[in-house]
């Protein structure tokens, strides 16, 4: 038996490529895996971290910033927030576009002033047991907030010209993270009828159709206050939403394994990008504004729905040595950091993940790409750069961790999340772009966001001309009150 066995592996031995060359720069990633957390602007994590381009302050240390607070009849300035949790302010493309204000950044106290959404501002102060009619949209954290985020800048990249792709809230942004576009389809089989829609591409609360049937799904069915989208039922016959190409079609095409995970639970967002509604539960294959791809006709086509899964099939992925090429990340509401959800809740969940993935024998040829989904109504000063007529929008944190990501790295190129697709294509699809010129599926996008001259590359955030380096496991628990932050 045994003398069988070994002719059995000297056989394959035998019959094995002799030699295959070893991987070398960007092709030493075999595994990229994208963590999207929700509603914070640059500034308002980072705005002090050292050498960043933070709050502006003049050479005394103080804060140069002071924007409008119509209610108040002052000003004001950037303040360290100790709370856990925030209230933050309406992230509607129109809020965007008021809180920007023809590159001026000072809009962001009326735009909450003015919203219909105060009552959740006064909800989020309630929290935090501060006064009912507090605004803290200018309040920043730090390292006594945020310790393993911080740690994670020190001893890897931070990039601090991250901006979301577009002026809107998460869903639209997630349409952005899995395929360069968001938009409106008439037809949910027809790329060439679907057209550019930063606001609500898909028609998850929005009541815009007098069938009865879709006037009768109601909250009570749904855990909304808004007529649901028929075709987000769980085996819907309704067609799907989006009929352009995402990024998935492409893996599939290339033989390239790709999984979406979404935690069970409650989704982070509101349906209509309100800032407080009646909770949703979160479903794995139903499509929602965290999880977009289940209303994409290729997801459908490709008979890929399966890839979407439960975020408990990533650890068990990750402990096994299975993780797939490319997996996106996604949290439930209490772990998202949407306001009025705990920071401290969501770094646990992030650095639980993290520990995870480094813990597990694939961690020599990961790289994790950390974002937020956009700005949450919180201040950042910087205006946002325009691109294709869509986007960019706000500054959101963005961190990369991997064994070759450079030591203490602060990335200073202009990026938004098809930086990720680019990274993505460059290393998995031969540099194939989302380009409907050549995809076979035409789509009248405005044009192709990873070929934009200004967009960043992500391979200078990393050395891959170095040693992988070893494992940073950090105390997902870890808080304001523990020892001084890690520095390997």
């Amino acid at each position: 038996m045994a003398r069988a066995a070994l002719a059995l592996a000297l056989a394959f031995v035998l019959a094995a490529p002799a030699g295959a060359p070893a991987a070398t720069g960007i092709h030493k990633i075999k595994h990229v895996v994208v963590i999207m957390q929700e509603n914070r602007s640059f500034d308002s994590y980072f705005g002090t971290y050292p050498g960043a381009d933070g709050l502006p302050r003049d050479a005394q240390g103080n804060f140069t910033t002071c924007v409008p607070d119509p209610n108040a009849g002052h000003c004001q300035k950037p303040y360290h927030d100790p709370s856990l949790t925030n209230a933050g302010g309406p992230h509607y493309q129109g809020s965007a576009t008021e809180d920007i204000d023809g590159g001026k950044m000072d809009g962001f106290i009326k735009t909450v002033e003015k919203s219909g959404d105060l009552d959740t501002d006064r909800l989020g102060c309630a929290i935090n047991l501060r006064p009912l009619d507090c605004v803290d949209v200018m309040g920043y954290h730090d390292q006594r907030e945020l310790p393993n985020y911080w740690t994670y800048a020190r001893n890897f990249v931070l990039q601090d010209h991250m901006f979301e792709p577009s002026l809107s809230w998460s869903l639209v942004s997630h349409l952005y993270m899995v395929s360069g576009w968001s938009a409106k389809c008439a037809n949910g089989f027809v790329p060439s009828t679907c057209v550019a829609n930063n606001t609500f591409p898909d028609a998850d609360g929005v009541p815009e159709s007098n069938n009865p049937l879709l006037q009768q799904i109601t909250g009570a069915a749904l855990g909304l206050l808004q007529p649901a989208d028929l075709d987000d039922l769980p085996n819907s016959p309704a067609p799907p939403d989006f009929a352009w190409t995402d990024i998935t079609d492409l893996l599939f095409r290339h033989h390239v394994s790709w999984r979406y995970y979404v935690q069970r639970g409650t989704e982070p967002d509101c349906p209509t990008g309100a800032m407080v509604c009646v909770p949703v539960p979160q479903a794995i294959q139903t499509p929602e504004i965290w999880n977009p791809l289940p209303d994409f006709a290729t997801v459908h086509a490709n008979r890929q729905l399966g890839n979407i899964q439960n975020t408990n099939r990533l650890f068990r992925a990750a402990r096994m040595g299975k993780l797939p090429n490319v997996a996106w990340v996604v949290p439930s509401g209490d772990d998202s950091e949407h306001p009025p959800g705990s920071i401290l809740a969501g770094q646990e969940h992030v650095t639980n993940i993290i520990n995870t993935l480094m813990a597990g024998p694939e961690w020599r040829s990961t790289a994790i790409f950390l974002a937020w989904d956009d700005w949450g109504g919180f201040y950042d000063h910087v205006a946002p750069p325009t691109v294709d007529g869509q986007g960019y929008g706000l500054r959101v944190p963005g961190l990369v961790i991997s064994p070759y990501a450079k030591r203490g790295y602060i990335d200073r190129q202009t990026l938004s999340f098809d930086a990720y697709l680019k990274f993505i294509e460059d290393d998995f699809l031969g540099g194939q772009r989302l380009d409907p010129a050549n995809d076979g599926r035409p789509d009248p996008r405005p044009g192709v966001r990873e070929n934009q001259p200004i967009l960043g590359d992500l391979r200078n955030d990393f050395d891959f001309t170095r040693r992988p380096r070893r494992p940073l496991f950090l105390n997902p628990a870890q808080h304001i009150l523990n020892p001084p932050l890690p520095h390997l």
